[in-house]
């Protein structure tokens, strides 16, 4: 049975095309998260790779082979045979794009740090590292054995070797192997195309909060989503990520900075743009009015409430002010316009703040606090691209595509 007739066909790219064609060796070694393997195998392949299991006999012990065999549609190496499939996927001109270990046990960590090589894994990695092949290594151990110092020193090592190192998540006394959708933005990004290396961008996102009384607030329905899929795009592409929005989510590898109101998020965009910035994505759906907080709860038995609303400051063009030269792209959207009236808009708001480009969308028909959308990209020199339509993280890499293009 081939992968093309295999039921794991039915998962291949459903998420995504990033990794199409890229060959992925998983290595697991003999820890209790070898059982995680098995997701996080399919998840790879729902972004287009193609997965090759190696596992030592101490994994075999946790999960069976033909467990990873189905996951991955491919049979699993427990042993190097005379095929040499170490040669084969991870020697000078092997297949392999990425030896991807994981988990990796404190024991494997220490061979491959000391240049031991007595499993299948080992004899992946020593190969690897031979032949320059990339190597991301994922440690799952016991708490206590992830703080041995020799475990450190060995870690220390594996980074100056040129290895790609995950942090484990550390609770409950376990240094525990790292959630499956960090492990793949990783990959992602070490597979990825580096058109953003040694870029630091930084991208607004999420719905800005005024605060009316201790209780009461006014916001829009902005969910965020466009924001984080636009910050985990560009991570991926290399650059060094800053996400300032409302909440905090959490994202692998991207430093976020919690802004709430629209005063907030201006402060904090002007102070990491002054740090250095590369690329200001304004995705943030910024409120155009606040009110003067009250400092008790206003009380609810009023017939009639009246609000003075006032108007905040203009981030884009603040930032714009400050900082002439950067590259920024604005976010228009309107809702229930023709797509001229759209256009014209989209046009005005670049024209008058001097933006490379803006993401035009009609709110009236989709995209506001819903996972997919469809928008419209306009850049400076007259292209306009779309529609785009999609899950917003579809959408975020084509708009970093032409970013990327744009600035040559």
């Amino acid at each position: 049975m081939t992968m093309t007739d295999h039921p794991t066909q039915q998962i291949y790219q459903t998420l995504s095309d990033t990794l199409h064609n890229k060959t992925i060796i998983l290595a697991v070694t003999g820890s209790i998260a070898a059982v995680r393997t098995i997701e996080l195998s399919r998840e790879l392949i729902r972004h287009g790779a193609r997965i090759r299991g190696v596992m030592s006999s101490a994994a075999a012990n946790i999960i069976h082979p033909d467990a990873l065999h189905y996951a991955t549609a491919s049979p699993v190496i427990t042993r190097i045979t005379g095929a040499v499939e170490h040669v084969e996927y991870c020697g000078e001109e092997g297949s392999a794009d990425l030896l991807l270990i994981a988990p990796c046990t404190a024991n494997t960590i220490s061979k491959i740090a000391a240049g031991i090589d007595d499993t299948p894994v080992t004899t992946f990695a020593a190969t690897a590292l031979g032949s320059g092949k990339q190597i991301l290594i994922v440690p799952a151990m016991h708490g206590s054995m992830y703080n041995h110092l020799a475990i450190r020193d060995n870690i220390d090592k594996l980074r100056a070797m040129g290895i790609h190192l995950i942090d484990p998540v550390i609770e409950e006394h376990a240094a525990k192997i790292a959630a499956n959708e960090d492990i793949v933005l990783a990959v992602k990004r070490i597979l990825g195309d580096g058109r953003l290396d040694n870029k630091r961008v930084v991208i607004t996102g999420g719905g800005t909060i005024e605060r009316v009384d201790p209780i009461r607030i006014l916001t829009s329905r902005a969910s965020g989503l466009t924001g984080m899929a636009l910050a985990q795009e560009a991570y991926y592409r290399g650059a060094d990520v800053v996400l300032i929005c409302p909440k905090k989510q959490g994202l692998y590898g991207i430093t976020e900075i919690e802004a709430v109101s629209t005063y907030d998020m201006i402060s904090c965009v002007l102070n990491e743009i002054k740090k250095g910035c590369d690329l200001f994505i304004c995705s943030a759906a910024i409120s155009d009015y606040t009110v003067k907080p009250e400092a008790m709860k206003i009380p609810s038995q009023q017939n009639e409430l009246t609000l003075t609303l006032c108007p905040t400051p203009k981030l884009l063009q603040k930032v714009k002010e400050d900082f002439p030269d950067l590259p920024v792209i604005g976010f228009k959207a309107l809702a229930n316009v023709s797509k001229d009236q759209l256009f014209i808009s989209a046009h005005d708001l670049m024209k008058k703040n001097g933006l490379l480009m803006v993401v035009a969308n009609d709110i009236g028909k989709e995209g506001m606090g819903t996972d997919e959308n469809t928008v419209y990209i306009l850049d400076s020199s007259g292209i306009e691209t779309g529609p785009v339509s999609g899950k917003k993280t579809f959408i975020a890499r084509v708009i970093i595509d032409r970013i990327i293009e744009v600035l040559g």
